[in-house]
């Protein structure tokens, strides 16, 4: 059964309310190292797994560092992604996440301020995607869609389940066309800035 080890990128330069994609700050480059051995030392040595990451900056950079090791590029799959946004407006799209994040998927389908945006259906479109995975797999992520695969495999409709740490390493087994949830990664206490 193939295993995916789920990580949220490192500590971002700017906070969701301040740039639309931001990069690593220098403290999110360190993360991004330790959590590239860690991921090394889970696996045993086991020859290079197959990579994946959110095209969005602060995903690709934290990948990078096991990338190197492995001597691999990682895939960059918009389906592991950071939630959509109703807004381009930065201020506003913090505000909605805020608002958004203590309620459930059910409550944001009925939200008027989400507009058009299928939240449900990209929940469902990530989760499908991870029970898609054939084989072991590394993959750097966003605190919202993790919290949507925990949800995902503990049949928990809840926006956030828990609150993944930056570099912290979520797993899960695909088993039967879905996800298990083996390990939560280590928490934080996190906010939107």
């Amino acid at each position: 059964m193939p295993r995916i080890y789920m990580i949220r990128h490192g500590l971002a330069a700017a906070g969701w309310g301040s740039d639309a994609d931001p990069g690593l700050s220098d403290v999110g480059q360190a993360q991004s190292e330790a959590v590239a051995n860690e991921i090394v030392e889970l696996v045993g040595g086991a020859a290079p797994l197959p990579l994946m990451t959110s095209p969005l900056k602060r995903c690709r950079e934290t990948s990078m560092p096991l990338a190197r090791l492995w001597s691999a590029v990682p895939l960059v799959e918009q389906a592991v992604s950071e939630i959509p946004s109703p807004t381009e407006d930065l201020d506003e799209r913090a505000q909605w996440l805020r608002r958004v994040m203590p309620g459930t998927w059910s409550d944001i389908a009925k939200d008027e301020v989400s507009g058009d945006v299928d939240f449900t259906g990209w929940r469902d479109d990530l989760v499908a995607r991870l029970t898609q995975t054939t084989e072991d797999t590394v993959i750097f992520s966003h605190f919202i869609a993790i919290n949507a695969a925990v949800g995902g495999a503990t049949g928990d409709d809840r926006v956030v389940c828990f609150r993944p740490d930056n570099c912290s390493v979520t797993q899960f087994d695909v088993l039967d066309g879905g996800l298990k949830l083996v390990s939560l990664g280590r928490e934080a206490d996190t906010v939107v800035r």
